[in-house]
């Protein structure tokens, strides 16, 4: 089974107005979010769009900008982090997303830098 047809997570997509309504912060602050990678997003239908699963509780996920630098270190690009993250992992068992959710953060970690 490639990437492009293992199972994919599915998620509600955010524009950056609905992402200062859902985090409760300036637009300054949320794309500074995604400058320190915090938050990723991509440009697949025109708008920048950031997975609604990113955030958890009203924020960021915590884990997720270190495990979106690793991902980034090991070359990947905005887009092939967002496909990583939302797509089944054989060795976690789950999308590496919900791992981070569920805190399995070093796991996660693990098999990111196993990547590079």
């Amino acid at each position: 089974m490639t990437a492009d047809d293992a199972p994919r997570i599915e998620t509600e997509w955010l524009t950056l107005p609905e992402l200062v309504e859902v985090l409760g912060e300036p637009l300054g602050r949320v794309r500074r979010f995604l400058d320190e990678s915090a938050l990723v997003g991509t440009r697949r239908d025109g708008a920048l769009k950031v997975p609604a699963v990113f955030i958890l509780d009203g924020h960021p996920i915590a884990s997720l900008r270190g495990t979106a630098i690793v991902l980034h270190d090991a070359g990947f690009s905005d887009d092939e982090v967002i496909d990583w993250l939302l797509t089944s992992e054989d060795s976690i068992g789950v999308p590496p997303i919900e791992a981070l959710r569920a805190g399995r953060k070093a796991e996660v970690r693990r098999v990111a830098q196993t990547l590079a």
